[in-house]
């Protein structure tokens, strides 16, 4: 008899009421412990928000998207997507951080997380993703959960970049996050996925705003010239391809960690995605295989350690979703996805333990007992 229950949802109807309506028909067999869901931004969210809290009386934690991504499904948009789950040998107890910039500059604000179960727990960590507060938030964070395994993600808004929320009891958020403790005796692990490794090009940050993710020098020149000297291009030959092609690599500890450059800015800096120091040494990156080929990789040796997969809960990078656009590997992936009970979204970043990335696909995994 299986120790934990899993029931997927899907809709593409963008009339909040009736989407929600079709979710619980997808769901209706079992009476969810608890409920996670990502939807597209296109939703009134108003609308969503009200419905989702009359239809489900259990727990639920969310947010938008850049996209959604289910087994069976692969990435699709306009939709949304849930997971309701059952177990007794699982709890979730979610936390609504509803200020992010009161939050990383209240000394007091961590003990809402004080006195948490450790041996036996992860979190999930659903943060704005315009915020360009979530170094300092997971940082905050993960030091408060003292070993509690963290995965998380930045919500999107289908690629506009104008306003990301997080939902929390019956209504959509800015500015806030949403941080799900689980304890569980089931089998766990975190997931960290990345297609891209190190050259031995090195690059010095000798500039740098971490508050704005702007780098002005690199190896003590304008950084977009450099930068475009390194990876052998011109500077007007410089654009997201190109980013996506060449992102630079931080090593924290042993492992590597992708930095996504956003753009080149007219007076001679570059704006990341992940904030960055003076002082820092990165490296270029260069591609490890295709991201099919590595996801499919790293899926199936997770049944070496978690033989019976309950869940895979998902965060990838949108950029992620635009190269296998670019590449026409949607099929493919969608072909290696629907193996695995696998849930997600498109993401504007992800956090993994105590760091925030991109171009990467951080997740959650959950078994059965044996």
């Amino acid at each position: 008899m299986s120790a934990i229950e899993v029931r997927f949802g899907k809709s593409f109807n963008l009339d909040a009421a009736a989407a929600v309506q079709e979710l619980v028909a997808q769901t209706h067999e079992i009476a969810p412990d608890f409920l996670i869901f990502f939807c597209s931004s296109k939703y009134d969210l108003v609308a969503l928000g009200k419905a989702i809290k009359a239809a489900f009386a259990c727990p639920a934690i969310g947010c938008t998207t850049a996209g959604e991504i289910l087994s069976g499904e692969g990435y699709i948009e306009d939709a949304i997507v849930c997971v309701a789950i059952v177990s007794g040998k699982l709890t979730m107890k979610p936390f609504f951080i509803g200020d992010l910039r009161s939050f990383v500059n209240d000394p007091n604000a961590l003990k809402m997380f004080s006195g948490q179960e450790r041996k036996h727990s992860f979190a999930l960590l659903l943060v704005d993703g315009l915020s360009m507060l979530e170094e300092v938030v997971v940082s905050r964070i993960n030091q408060a959960l003292r070993g509690i395994s963290l995965v998380g993600a930045s919500a999107g808004d289908n690629l506009a970049f104008e306003h990301t929320y997080v939902y929390h009891d019956g209504a959509f958020h800015e500015n806030a996050a949403v941080l799900a403790l689980f304890d569980t005796t089931l089998p766990f692990q975190t997931l960290h996925v990345r297609h891209f490794e190190p050259t031995e090009t090195r690059l010095v940050i000798t500039e740098a705003s971490p508050a704005t993710r702007t780098v002005m020098e690199i190896n003590g020149l304008p950084a977009v010239e450099e930068y475009a000297r390194v990876v052998g291009v011109s500077v007007d030959a410089l654009a997201s391809t190109v980013f996506a092609e060449h992102p630079l690599m931080l090593k924290v500890g042993g492992d590597y960690y992708v930095r996504t450059i956003q753009k080149a800015n007219p007076d001679g800096s570059l704006t990341l995605y992940c904030a960055i120091d003076s002082g820092v040494v990165l490296f270029v990156a260069k591609p490890l295989g295709t991201i099919t080929a590595n996801l499919e990789k790293s899926l199936e040796e997770l049944r070496g350690t978690i033989p019976n997969l309950a869940l895979i809960l998902g965060s990838d990078c949108a950029f992620r979703r635009l190269e296998l656009q670019r590449r026409n590997e949607l099929e493919e992936a969608k072909r290696v996805l629907s193996r695995y009970p696998f849930i997600g979204f498109s993401t504007y970043g992800e956090q993994f333990c105590r760091v925030h990335v991109n171009y990467t696909l951080t997740a959650l995994v959950l078994g059965d007992e044996a």
